[in-house]
């Protein structure tokens, strides 16, 4: 497989020097030394150094916050090393813009998605270099391109729709694709399979498998060990801003030795599953019909229950969680809170009754980038410490710092643009949001997609004392581990429709298959 060449021109910095030595391909194509990045207050990376060969997938892993998204963006021009050196093929590199990082060969595909969601697929895959003729847009020659890239990357998806119609899953592989198409010789994936099916898994994988076989350099960071194991040739691991150790990776390579070099302690059970007494019904929802669901959908969730929902991308589970929530107006059906009907015609009366939803993208609906950490954690339960629609500066700055600390967000102070912040630390903000209001039924839409083995533990305990505190806990999962692992009982969604209810003891990975997957 070939990537053909469609990126941004513009040339990076170089020292005037001799010609880059021959190297053989066991040298490295990328070398960072002694990389050191600060931002006030904090030191984001200290002295790193690392190295990731031609033909190599190099695996990333540690804790939210621990550098790695820190030091792609060096690599890509965002970031600004205050010391160090970065070299492509044994000649220096200084990146001052993502222009002259990707002109020199560098792509990187970002957790966070980085499209255009009013433009078509099309337009989005070639928004960098758009076929025109005579300065107008070559609509033929862009969809035909469009179609190309697309069937590479083994989707069906029209490339005349427009992306904000897209599923996340089949945003992330156009994502994949805009980068693909430059002619990259380091390519850096962050997290690309958080969003991703298990097709799309397979598929993506095929790809990497095909780079490296052409000799590019990869560097992939996850924090999915299994992926670790079965895509990676080595993995290094960051803690608190520094390059803790290297492993080759394959069957000799311990996962409870990973997991401690990361966090460094030992986890000897991520989920820590606790058992708890049930109350009664606490959230019933009947015969409920809406945009993405093909049949009534009708469950019921009692006080101190983690319900688990599981289903492949598309099977209309984060559609039931909006209509639930009030974001989507239901056609049919009915809620029955606590023994009383309730109608939500917006997200607002959900809250105000007591029903809080974490949505499954978080970028678009759950936070407002722009906007500090604490405005984003109070954004909803200010109502009940401001007066005369005066707010409270004083209590939102004790409510922020409480919550930062209570979920070890790591963020300089309460006013930090939470956009700043790693995606799992994001997560952590929307979750305090609602631990800081009066909820009894939590909808988690993939909480902690994105989020390390350590952070991963320090949620699930917090899932658990909701439940134990009487609350109901509804946990969308595409992560079969996950959601056999901290669910009460598992319910099953395939193609819009509801099709199991398994108790715990019931719930295994063999049962969860067979009623997911499509026939």
């Amino acid at each position: 497989m070939t990537v053909s060449h469609t990126g941004e021109t513009g040339q990076a910095a170089r020292p005037a020097q001799a010609p880059s030595p021959t190297l053989t391909s066991t040298d490295p194509y990328l070398q960072l030394d002694g990389i050191t990045v600060r931002f006030p207050g904090v030191l984001a990376l200290d002295q790193v150094s690392l190295d990731v060969r031609r033909g190599e997938v190099h695996g990333l892993m540690g804790e939210n916050g621990a550098g790695k998204s820190t030091l792609l963006k060096v690599l890509s021009g965002v970031n600004q090393p205050a010391a160090g050196t970065l070299l492509l093929d044994g000649v220096e590199q200084q990146f001052v813009t993502t222009k002259a990082a990707i002109a020199a060969g560098v792509a990187i595909i970002y957790q966070e998605l980085h499209l255009v969601p009013e433009l078509t697929v099309a337009e989005n895959l070639m928004l960098s270099a758009l076929p025109n003729r005579f300065g107008v847009l070559d609509e033929k020659a862009l969809i035909a391109r469009a179609v190309r890239e697309l069937e590479r990357l083994g989707e069906k998806i029209d490339p005349s729709q427009q992306v904000k119609n897209l599923s996340i899953g089949q945003r992330q592989m156009i994502e994949i694709g805009k980068a693909l198409m430059r002619d990259a010789r380091v390519i850096a994936f962050d997290e690309p399979t958080s969003s991703l099916s298990s097709r799309e898994t397979a598929q993506l994988f095929r790809i990497i498998r095909a780079l490296k076989a052409e000799g590019r350099a990869i560097i992939y960071v996850t924090h999915r060990m299994d992926e670790v194991y079965e895509l990676c040739d080595r993995v290094t691991v960051f803690r608190d801003g520094r390059r803790i150790d290297t492993f080759e990776a394959g069957d000799g390579l311990d996962r409870d030795r990973l997991i401690s070099c990361m966090v460094g302690r030992s986890i000897a059970d991520v989920y820590g599953y606790r058992t708890r007494e049930l109350g009664g019904l606490q959230l019933e929802v009947r015969d409920l019909m809406g945009r993405g669901l093909r049949e009534p959908a009708s469950f019921t969730a009692r006080k101190g229950e983690i319900v688990g929902f599981f289903g492949l991308v598309g099977a209309g589970r984060s559609e039931l969680m909006k209509l639930i929530y009030g974001a989507v107006k239901p056609s049919a059906g009915e809620i029955v809170l606590k023994g009383k009907r309730v109608r939500f015609t917006t997200p607002r009366d959900a809250v105000r009754a007591g029903v809080a939803l974490c949505p499954e993208d978080r970028k678009q609906e759950g936070i407002v980038s722009i906007a500090s950490v604490s405005d984003n954690l109070n954004i909803s339960c200010r109502r009940h410490f401001s007066r005369f629609n005066v707010l409270n500066g004083r209590k939102e700055a004790q409510t922020a710092k409480e919550f930062i600390g209570k979920l070890s967000i790591k963020t300089r102070n309460g006013e930090t643009p939470i956009g700043t912040l790693s995606g799992g630390n994001q997560q952590k903000v929307i979750l305090s949001r609602w631990l800081a209001e009066d909820i009894d039924v939590f909808l988690m839409d993939e909480p902690t997609r994105g989020i390390d083995v350590g952070a991963r533990s320090e949620i699930y305990g917090l899932l658990y004392g909701l439940a134990e505190a009487g609350r109901t806990v509804i946990v969308v999962s595409s992560d079969l581990a996950e959601v056999i692992g901290v669910a009460d009982r598992v319910i099953v969604m395939k193609e819009g429709r509801i099709v199991g209810n398994l108790p715990k003891a019931q719930a295994t990975p063999d049962a969860l298959i067979k009623l997911a997957l499509p026939r």
